[in-house]
């Protein structure tokens, strides 16, 4: 599923235009990444919890030269579902 088969699904569970549910579509996902931007954690109780992980600097390879190159330290957006997801999923 893409971001249009979400559009569409939203707008048929919801009785929206497409360009209503495309701007509702929008707004979740722009609402969770300024949440996590500013280091907030989004819990949505039954579906997951959206959270910043910091990496680690490291030091890694170039495949194609095999030279040294150093990796920075980054952080890196991570879901973990919840339960409500897990039990529909199986």
């Amino acid at each position: 599923m893409n971001k249009n088969d979400l559009v569409a699904a939203v707008a048929s569970g919801t009785g929206l235009s497409k360009a209503d549910a495309s701007k509702a579509v929008d707004g979740v996902f722009g609402a969770i990444t300024d949440a996590l931007k500013s280091g907030d954690e989004v819990r949505l109780v039954g579906f997951g919890t959206f959270s910043v992980a910091q990496r680690a600097a490291s030091e890694g390879r170039n495949p194609r030269t095999g030279e040294k190159i150093q990796i920075p330290a980054s952080k890196q957006p991570k879901f973990k579902a919840g339960k409500g997801l897990k039990d529909a999923v199986n």
